[in-house]
């Protein structure tokens, strides 16, 4: 207990530089978390994939359409289990800033192909009943105060015109991971629009989704829907869903990869920071190891001390740093547009990688001292100004 009592009156011997040490490694450690987390909820929506969803796009590019007529060939391959499709809608609600999923679906299907998303039963024969009606996610509803039965006035831009939609539909997300930010309307109001106006553009629809009654021939059955289309004027490109988002997300990896990289960084700054702490007490304390030596205190005492001191200030700072981070990130979350990270939550694993940063980084910072300590001679330790 003597030991563990002089660690902590070595710590705070300066309790000035102690309490920059530790203030330094807090904000280091939040800055750390919330870059992760960032780079996290990047990610989720590949989390929240299905093992048994494909997409099937075009394979030049997933901008390129896909004609409606695919469908009813890719629901006959065995292991098919159902098949809808979606239409990139986008366009502008309120402003240019306003911005979460809007798409063009089969109303029919599209639910029972996504079961994470929890529609009431009443809402959803509605919404298929009417041709100009909408569902929206519970946190879009909520960040424009919308309800069942309002009105929405989208301004089209890959599809140009008014158009208006009545909300017949909130859907809630099944799991965390599940999107709540998106909106969804009939395909079929889409199409005979543009019949009317753009011939040209009708009976195609974005990307088909796919679910199959066994996810492990998923590479089978893709091939099987590609073999369908080969050398045909649109050809297509079948993944799982995973790869689908995967791809999504390559377009960004060298942000992605940046932010990783940095919060790494940070890890390394903490280290920076402890390590100069240590050592200028190290070096301050070079007549006083002498002493110690002398009256018979053994290099493991020593290591201890140098040990325990480091690893308390990393700790302390570290602790006080998580503790900052959980409502950081609860603040991030209620400020950030859901539609930009519709999940931003603090995983585990980025409280783990923080709190075993910490305790590295107090080992690490320890190492020179130690040594410096061990290697200087008494004589030479009486001997020292500083």
């Amino acid at each position: 207990m003597k030991v563990f009592k002089l660690i902590f009156k070595n710590s705070l011997r300066h309790k000035l530089r102690t309490f920059l040490t530790i203030l330094g490694i807090s904000i280091a450690v939040v800055a750390f978390g919330i870059l992760r987390t960032v780079v996290t909820a990047w990610h989720a929506g590949v989390d929240a994939s299905a093992a048994n969803r494909l997409i099937t796009r075009q394979a030049v590019s997933f901008i390129f359409p896909l004609p409606y007529t695919y469908r009813e060939k890719i629901a006959n391959i065995p292991g098919v289990d159902q098949v809808t499709f979606a239409n990139w809608f986008q366009g502008v609600y309120i402003d240019k800033n306003q911005f979460f999923p809007r798409l063009a679906v089969e109303a029919e299907t599209f639910i029972d192909v996504y079961p994470e998303y929890l529609v009431s039963k009443n809402e959803l024969n509605t919404f298929k009943k009417e041709r100009n009606s909408c569902i929206v996610g519970a946190d879009i509803a909520k960040q424009y105060n919308l309800k069942i039965g309002d009105l929405m006035t989208i301004e089209g831009d890959i599809y140009p015109g008014d158009w208006q939609f009545i909300i017949r539909g909130i859907y809630k997300p099944r799991d965390k991971t599940t999107d709540g930010t998106g909106m969804f309307f009939h395909w079929n109001y889409l199409n005979e629009k543009l019949e009317k106006d753009s011939p040209a553009r009708a009976g195609d629809v974005g990307w088909y989704i796919i679910r199959i009654s066994n996810p492990e021939k998923s590479a089978e059955i893709s091939n099987e829907i590609d073999a369908l289309f080969k050398n045909s004027n649109a050809e297509t490109k079948t993944e799982t869903e995973r790869a689908f988002q995967q791809g999504f997300l390559a377009s960004t990896s060298a942000i992605i990869t940046a932010m990783n990289f940095m919060s790494f960084v940070i890890i390394g700054i903490i280290m920076l920071v402890l390590g100069n702490t240590m050592i200028m007490a190290a070096r301050e304390r070079t007549r006083e190891y002498a002493v110690m030596k002398t009256l018979g205190f053994s290099a493991k005492h020593l290591v201890g001390l140098i040990l325990g001191e480091s690893v308390f200030i990393s700790m302390l700072g570290g602790g006080v740093g998580l503790f900052l981070l959980f409502p950081v990130v609860e603040g991030f979350a209620q400020v950030i547009p859901k539609n930009f990270f519709p999940i931003f939550n603090l995983e585990p694993i980025t409280v783990i990688l923080a709190v075993s940063s910490a305790l590295l980084i107090g080992i690490v910072s320890s190492i020179f001292p130690i040594q410096r300590a061990l290697r200087t001679k008494i004589v030479d330790g009486f001997r020292f100004v500083g």
